[in-house]
């Protein structure tokens, strides 16, 4: 990526897990409102204390869905630089708000561009939620790196440039909690030395499509390790995403903002 901040690493964090290791996030969305009604694109005004953040917690209703989650993205992420209305098209109606920093600095993939405005996948409920934000205010960049998950195949491949790099056989969700299908992306990087089942947990865009909650708190589906490696190649997590330690090292290095693909191929 042409350099997005790395700085997404958390030195400390709270997360409740179930035995399945399945993540537990409260995730608080900072970055400042402006404290009067802002321009949006210099089209309409919005007052941002009347929206919502969209965060791993929030589900937006009036959330257009991704139209084509099957399709690898153009590698495009932004940046918003201060809160920043999102609205359910272009110049259309804001209906949540999304802030510079989440897991640390927040990026985003962009799936489609009209003039003056990119429509981006968001880290709310329901699975696929996208909106639109305006292009102004914006920082922009370029992922060079795809994760892809096949849960037929049980199998992980990061690729970079188009081309597949490395492939692990990894543990996927059960039948009775499946991992979601459809493009998401990497939402940040979370460290804890204490975690005795991984030290590094990559949150993903996506949530779990039977559990609501994990612990109380959201159900957001993650890539992490595991200590017992006859897990690998079978279906036997709450949706999470376990791998090897290597393929742990390998997706440390790829940029928050990339865009992950979940198939049942």
């Amino acid at each position: 990526m042409s350099e997005p901040e790395r700085g997404h690493r958390a030195t400390s964090l709270v997360v409740a897990i179930l035995a399945c290791a399945a993540l537990v996030v409260t995730l608080r969305a900072c970055g400042d409102d402006d404290p009067t009604p802002t321009s949006s694109g210099g089209a309409v005004a919005v007052d941002l204390h009347r929206l919502r953040a969209s965060t791993t917690d929030t589900a937006f209703k009036a959330a257009p869905l991704d139209p084509h989650p099957d399709r690898p993205t153009s590698g495009l992420v932004v940046h918003p630089r201060r809160m920043t209305a999102v609205h359910d098209a272009p110049a259309g109606t804001p209906f949540a708000k999304v802030g510079p920093r989440q897991f640390g600095d927040t990026w985003l993939p962009v799936i489609a561009e009209r003039r003056g405005w990119v429509r981006v996948l968001l880290p709310s409920r329901p699975n696929g939620s996208t909106g639109w934000l305006a292009r102004a205010g914006l920082q922009r960049a370029h992922s060079r790196f795809q994760i892809s998950v096949h849960l037929g195949s049980r199998t992980l491949t990061l690729s970079e440039d188009g081309v597949a790099t490395q492939t692990w056989s990894v543990a996927v969700g059960a039948g009775a909690t499946p991992t979601p299908t459809g493009r998401t992306f990497l939402l940040g990087q979370l460290v804890d030395q204490q975690q005795s089942f991984s030290p590094l947990i990559l949150p993903l865009g996506a949530h779990s499509p039977t559990l609501d909650t994990y612990g109380g708190g959201a159900g957001t589906v993650a890539i992490h390790g595991w200590t017992d490696p006859s897990v690998f190649g079978r279906a036997v997590s709450h949706g999470c995403i376990r791998v090897p330690d290597d393929a742990l090292s390998a997706l440390s290095r790829v940029p928050v903002g990339s865009p992950v693909l979940i198939d049942d191929a």
